[in-house]
This record gives C-alpha cells, structure tokens and sequence, in this order.
C-alpha cells in the first residue's frame, strides 16, 4: 500500500483544488493508494491562521498594491529559505510529528511553505526518505519560493511556466509540464462538442463573481440586455448577494440560473460559450482545461498577473480594464459569426490538459516504485529497519494501519454499525463539504452516514425567504446535490468501508410549531418535488424504498431554534406512514417516543465539527443500505449511544474548526496519521 501525504494551505482557492484533485486522480487511479490532505497552518495556528487569511483576504480586495508590494518582497528575499524559516516552531514540530509516525512513500506539496520546512527538517540526515513534488500552482509568473529548495519533481501547468524555473537553477529534468491538476471530471468531459455561440440558439455565459459584489448586480443586468444570452451566475456562499441578485434579475427568469456555492464547475464550464470572472489560478485552469474562452474582470497585482498574461499571450480571452468594458468584450468575442472567438477555442484546444491529475498521479506511482527499488538496494541494519524487514516477511497484518475499532474480534452475528443519518453540508446550513463530511466521520470509524441537506417548500411564506438564502438546498442544483454524493459514495466505501447515502430533509415550515415539520428522507435515489404535502412527500420516499423519519418531533429543550411539531401533534394520523420518529436529536431525549413504543433512531443533526458529541444510532445488522433499511424498520437490533470525541475538544480549545481537527490530536498523542482504511 502507497502512503501518500498531501500539504496544502487556506491561501488562495488554487492551492487546495489542486490538492482536492490530486487526491481524487490518485484513489481513482488505483487502490493501492492511501491519500491524506493535511491544512498544517491551520492545525499548527488555529485562529491566528484563519485570522492571517481574511487579513489576506481584505488586502488583495482593497489594497491590492499593498498585496503587490509584499509579493515582490518575499520574491526577492530569502525567507522562507530553510535560513529563514527557523522562526515556525510549531509548523516545524508538527510537520516533523506527522512525517515521523506515517512514513509516506511520498509528499506532495501544493503550497511552496512545506518543502523548505522539509529541507530543513532534513539537513542534518543523510538523505530523506520519501519523494517529494511539489506542485506549482502559479502560471508564468511562478514565484521563487517554489524552486528555492530542492525536490524531485516539479510540476507545472504549462512550458512557459516550466521555463521560468529552468531559469532559476531548477534542472530540466526535474520538471514537469503535465498541465494543472483540475478535477478528473474534466478528462472525462473533454468529449463533449459544444455547438458554435453563431447558430446556437442561445449564448452561455457564466458569471463567476468572486470580488467586486457591490457592482455584480450591474455587470448582470448589463448582459442580460444581450440578445440571445443565457446567464449562469455562481455567488459562492454570499447568501445576501444571491438575494440581491435574485430580485434584481426576477424580470429575467427564463434566462438567468442563479446558483450558491456549486460543486459542478466541470460541467459548468464545459457547456458554457463565455466565462467571465477573476484571474483566480484555480478556475483560470480549470476553463483551459475546459476550453470555454474566457473574460477577465479582474486582477491581483503580482499573484494573478500571471494568470492575466496567460490568457492574453496563449490567445484563450481577453482582460478587461474596467468593468463596464465587460459587456464589450462579450460583443465583440460573438461579433462577424463568432470569429474571436472561434479563435480563441482553437488556441484552447490546442493547449489543454484536461487529464493534468491524472497524469501526475502516474507521476506519483513511478515515483513511489523508484523509492521501493532503492530502500530494497539498502542494507538492512539498525533496529528500525530490521524492524521493516520483519514486517514485510510477516504475515501478519501492521498493526499501524489498522484503524483499533475495527481490529476488535469479529463474531459470525453481525458487528453493531455505527450509524449518523442526519448531517448538513454546505449544501445548505453545514460548513463542511460532501466530502469533507466524509472524511470527517470516515476518520472516527463511523460505519454509516446519510447525507440529509434542507430542502424547503416553496408554497409556504418561510420557504419562500429562506430559497434566497444559502440556507437550503437550490432546488435547481437537486440533480448537482444527487451527482456529487453518488460520486463520494465510491471513495466512502474504498477509503473508509462507510456506506454513504442520499438523503434530504424536507421542510415543512408554518408560523408556529406546531405548524411546523421536519421529515427526513433516507437513501433517496432521486429528487422529490420540495412542493409536494406531507402524505405525497412520504408515499413517494417509499416508492424509492427509501425511509421516512420524522425528525426532531418533540420539544427541544437543549438546542436554540423553533420547534417542528406538526407531526408528534398529529401522530395518530401519520404513525403508521413513519419509519422511525428520532428519539435523540444533538443533546436532546424525546423520552415521549419511547413512551408510545414508537419506532426510533438518534442522530446528530450535524452542523459543524463540535456537533458530532451527540446522540447516535447503533445497528446489529449486515453493511449494506438494504439492510440497514430493512433493521431500522424493524427495530428490533437498534440502539443507541452518546458519542463523545477527543478531538473535537481539543480542536475547539485551538481553534480549530475544521476535519483537520482529529489529525491535530493524532499529532499531539503521537499516533498514526495516514492509517489504512478497512
């Protein structure tokens, strides 16, 4: 089995798509990898990393010429030559903690931190003992910190960035111009034609506003006055701009799709004429490797020239001086029969690299396999590699790559399954993504999880507020919602042996609570109309031979917010079309479901890492969905448990919000990190 550590960092969205993707190439790519990403800035600072990055944040926005001017510094100096990065002593320790305890048989690096960090972990050694590559995520103008210590590979996007670090003393063998690593996503789309902007019935622009929200609104109205326009506008999670955008563009509702944060960017770009949107490194790649021409509303001075200067030189868009020469542009790209921008996609095809993933994770695996060889050429000595030896002519298993839950005896009865069936993303009230969920409870052993994002009725006055919000589910981004956890449930069960299910809870909102109700649907195959009544809502989860669960019932007494009681008002009527009523939400007990010998289950109603110390369901039944169903429903073999996780303190006390917290109590106890997965 390959180890693979991945370091990356919060600065910047290119940084951790690139480590996202790698990721993603790598588990697809065989199963004899075991990948982890590790954020070691906000493991070692916490608060003071996160609050260094909206500081960042504010400047590149505001005082971009301030940001220019610390850009060019860093440049130019030595720090953070291995000389001057003495001053990061818990980075330092951390970093050493986590190489120590996993061995890696290789590091990859996304942010140019980490490799003098190593090389200085390492001067005193005689050699270091796995590969390291690091990816550089600048285009053109790659910063000098990327090529200041040495690794063996370099990966680049493109020849003219690969050119600038040749200049810089790198060997030219060292790099590689295998293309940005974009999602895998876009290897497998880059089959699809798109029909010419001249005959096609509409235009497909997408908007990606990402800075300067106080004039989006214009920018959106401006295009929208183009004949034969459709308009995608992503916001991210500004959920009052996604309002701001939705009133102003109501006239327009034919021809605008109005989306939050969005995990189908591949698809997005693949299918659009025209993107328009920052230098970001990230979704400039991305669009390169979509071959969708693109318009630049706006630079970084320093850390996005590049990108900037890479559409423009390579011929794939234009940049924009101003923002109300947008529109311009967009005219004159689809002017005389579309002629730019025919060009323009001619020079994108010719340089796009939509497997550049891919391409590295065959990278990694020769790199790996050229480690094997060497450490076999080595003699065996010492007590730490007689102690490998031993272990690789063992057959037992290593006891460091077996997770301690599941190393426990099994007996012929079925093990109890761990099981949370009630978890929000950032699909609607989470903070964790899909797959940051997965990873969260995949780390902890859980054996089970249903993801259940909101999803409100339109009909209903509080459904109709809360759509303009990012609060629940677009239910125009449903079929996204179904893809992206259809696509997670691969890497659930090959990484973590976690069944990974759809699921949706339905908002059923009116101005009291007892007006209100919440209904859970487990194991969704497919969407379900959000406007449907109670009755129709639950008959159609059942034609999916999915669940229904009645969520929260009961007064809580332990959590701020309003009480759903419709259905426990009137469980006369719905108790025989109710799977299961939760008799433990979070921190609360609905001693009552108990009283009625009612079907039940207990789940977290997670929200953010700190939620997972609650209420959970244990089933004594076989993994697998069908009959987790078919237990639940008997309820015979179901109990539950209150969860508690070390972690999770520890990472509060550090503030540290995010899926990285159990890897900084691994660090501080000493344990594995990158264990096998079951």
């Amino acid at each position: 089995m390959k180890k693979v550590l991945i370091l990356t960092a919060g600065f910047g969205e290119g940084h951790n798509a690139a480590a996202r993707n790698v990721r993603e190439a790598l588990e697809l790519a065989s199963d004899d990898f075991k990948v982890e990403i590790l954020d070691l800035l906000e493991i070692s600072y916490g608060r003071l990393n996160q609050l260094v990055r909206t500081t960042y944040a504010k400047v590149i926005d505001y005082a971009p010429s301030v940001w220019n001017g610390i850009y060019e510094w860093l440049d130019g100096a030595r720090w953070p030559h291995p000389d001057g990065a003495v001053g990061l002593f818990r980075l330092r320790e951390h970093l050493s903690d986590i190489l120590k305890s996993t061995e890696p048989d290789c590091v990859i690096t996304t942010y140019p931190l980490y490799a003098p960090l190593i090389q200085l972990l390492y001067q005193d050694h005689s050699e270091r003992p796995f590969r390291l590559i690091s990816v550089v995520t600048d285009s053109i103008t790659a910063h000098s910190m990327w090529w200041r210590s040495p690794c063996d590979y370099w990966v680049v996007s493109n020849d003219a960035t690969a050119e600038v670090l040749r200049a810089g003393g790198v060997p030219a063998d060292r790099v590689k111009a295998l293309g940005f690593p974009v999602s895998p996503r876009f290897a497998d789309l880059s089959t699809r034609s798109l029909e010419s902007p001249d005959t096609a019935a509409v235009r497909r622009l997408l908007l990606v506003v990402n800075h300067n929200k106080k004039k989006a609104a214009r920018t959106v109205e401006e295009l929208l006055e183009l004949p034969r326009v459709h308009l995608t506008v992503t916001v991210g999670r500004d959920a009052e701009l996604k309002a701001d955008l939705a009133e102003a563009t109501k006239h327009h509702a034919d021809r605008v799709t109005l989306l939050g944060w969005t995990n189908i960017m591949p698809r997005l770009l693949v299918e659009s004429h025209l993107l328009i949107t920052k230098a970001g490194g990230a979704i400039i790649q991305e669009a390169l490797a979509a071959r969708c021409p693109m318009i630049i509303n706006h630079v970084i001075p320093g850390q996005e020239e590049g990108n900037a200067r890479l559409v423009t030189e390579s011929g794939y868009g234009a940049v924009a001086e101003r923002r109300k020469h947008v529109v311009g542009l967009v005219e004159e790209a689809f002017a005389h029969h579309g002629l730019r921008w025919h060009q323009w996609r001619k020079n994108l095809e010719r340089d796009s690299k939509p497997d550049g993933a891919i391409r590295l994770a065959e990278l990694v695996n020769k790199v790996c396999h050229e480690n094997d060889e060497e450490r076999q050429r080595q003699p065996l000595f010492g007590p730490k590699r007689q102690a490998v030896a031993s272990m690789e002519l063992s057959t037992e298993p290593d006891p460091d790559f077996i997770e301690t839950r599941r190393a426990t005896p099994r007996t012929r009865e079925h093990p109890p399954l761990l099981c949370d069936l009630h978890t929000h993303t950032t699909y609607s009230d989470g903070t964790l993504s899909v797959s940051e969920l997965v990873d969260f409870y995949g780390r902890r052993g859980f054996d089970c999880l249903c993801i259940t994002d909101h999803l409100a009725d339109p009909r209903r006055v509080l459904g109709k507020l809360v759509r303009l919000t990012n609060l629940v589910l677009s239910p125009n981004q449903l079929d996204e919602y179904f893809e992206v956890i259809a696509r997670e449930r691969r890497r659930a069960w090959h990484k973590y042996s976690m069944l990974l299910l759809t699921g949706i809870e339905f908002n059923k909102d009116g101005l009291t609570p007892k007006s209100s109700a919440h209904l859970l649907g487990i194991d969704l195959q497919s969407p379900i109309n959000p406007g449907l009544d109670l009755e129709a809502t639950i008959t159609e989860i059942h034609r999916q031979s999915g669940l229904a669960v009645a969520s929260h019932p009961h007064v809580m007494k332990t959590e701020w917010g309003k009480n759903t009681l419709y259905l426990w008002e009137n469980q006369d009527k719905y108790a025989s079309m109710i799977d299961a009523w939760e008799i433990a939400n979070r921190n609360n007990i609905f001693s009552p479901v108990s009283l009625k010998r009612l079907p039940f289950l207990a789940n977290s109603d997670f929200h953010k890492p700190k939620h997972i110390e609650s209420w959970k369901s244990i089933l004594r039944c076989e993994k697998h969905p069908d009959a987790v169903k078919a237990c639940i429903r008997d309820n015979r073999n179901v109990s539950i448990t209150l969860y508690r996780d070390e972690a999770v303190g520890e990472a509060e006390s550090n503030g540290i919000g995010l899926p990285e917290a159990a890897v900084a109590e691994a660090v501080a106890a000493g344990r594995t990190l990158i264990a096998a997965r079951v």
